[in-house]
């Protein structure tokens, strides 16, 4: 909206003038065009550093645009409904200070791409594409927006989603015979659809995709797997153990006889009954505050002392 261009404009003016920094506000006015602007930033080779303000959207366009520039760096200054990439580094409230922000680390993380575009945080097929295509359809709806759309997608793609066939080889091995499945979700973050922990053992920095293949169960079973699988602890319940595929590659290939397949990218629709998913390593430099730094220490040591009780 203009009112929260104009607070984030003066916001930034005060900052900038204040450390002597040169500086230049774009705003978007039309999908895609952030990336174009990110594009045409790195392009000059100076040195710079990317603020994208917004939510996964916008960060994931301007990360599309400054993908591969050695001279670029990105961070976020939230400001979006889901914000499900910086839910990684402990969420929004760790990006919403542009004094921490200048100050920030910068750190080179992965991206996921199709070999035409990147994703900054995840691609899902199967229950996942349905729930996001329904999504874009009732989000512009004023009483289905924001995490209700994603509910609404839930429900109705509980009546369609399981009927999906596919084949699924993860670094060229097939992943299962069975090629009825719920979903599919190839990790790069943590989140998706504002709060459910679908990856939590991912890392974006050690150049492999975190992999989650469920089968397709019945409905009380899927009733049971939704709440692990929104707490992030469907890979450790025993119960779901028969039901669950998890692994980290470095490429998967998809192939499916349904006409109506596609695959979802940071929320991207893609129809398509082939595509392939792969690791961009290190393909992004990444600049994190330090309150998000010490959240990513405090989960890595306390994973350490987990996988040690184990």
């Amino acid at each position: 909206s203009k009112n929260r261009t104009d607070e984030y404009s003066q916001i930034i003016h005060k900052i900038c003038r204040a450390r002597k920094l040169s500086y230049e506000i774009r705003v978007s006015t039309a999908p895609g065009e952030c990336a174009r602007i990110a594009r045409e930033a790195c392009q000059r080779g100076e040195e710079l550093r990317l603020y994208a303000c917004g939510g996964d959207g916008t960060l994931n366009e301007v990360a599309q645009g400054a993908a591969g520039y050695e001279n670029v760096a990105v961070t976020v200054f939230s400001g979006g409904s889901g914000n499900d990439f910086v839910k990684y580094y402990g969420g929004a409230v760790n990006f919403l200070s542009l004094s921490a922000l200048f100050e920030g680390e910068e750190r080179e993380i992965d991206l996921l791409t199709d070999g035409e575009e990147y994703s900054i945080n995840a691609a899902n097929f199967g229950f996942d594409y349905a729930v996001c295509e329904t999504m874009e359809k009732v989000r512009r709806f004023p009483l289905l927006g924001g995490k209700r759309a994603y509910y609404a997608g839930i429900v109705k793609s509980l009546f369609t989603a399981m009927k999906n066939h596919v084949k699924v080889y993860a670094d060229g091995e097939l992943l299962t015979d069975d090629d009825r499945f719920l979903l599919c979700t190839v990790a790069n973050g943590t989140y998706i659809g504002g709060s459910y922990m679908c990856a939590p053992r991912s890392d974006n920095e050690d150049g492999l995709l975190e992999l989650c293949y469920v089968k397709a169960v019945s409905i009380p079973t899927f009733l049971k797997l939704i709440g692990y699988y929104k707490r992030g602890e469907h890979l450790d319940a025993e119960a779901l153990a028969p039901y669950i595929i998890y692994k980290r590659v470095s490429k998967i290939e998809v192939e499916s006889p349904d006409k109506d397949f596609g695959y979802a990218l940071d929320g991207e629709m893609h129809p398509s009954q082939r595509f392939w998913l792969s690791i961009a390593p290190g393909a992004l430099r990444f600049a994190i505050p330090k309150a998000a730094q010490e959240f990513v220490a405090q989960r890595e040591k306390a994973k350490g002392k987990a996988f040690a009780c184990k």
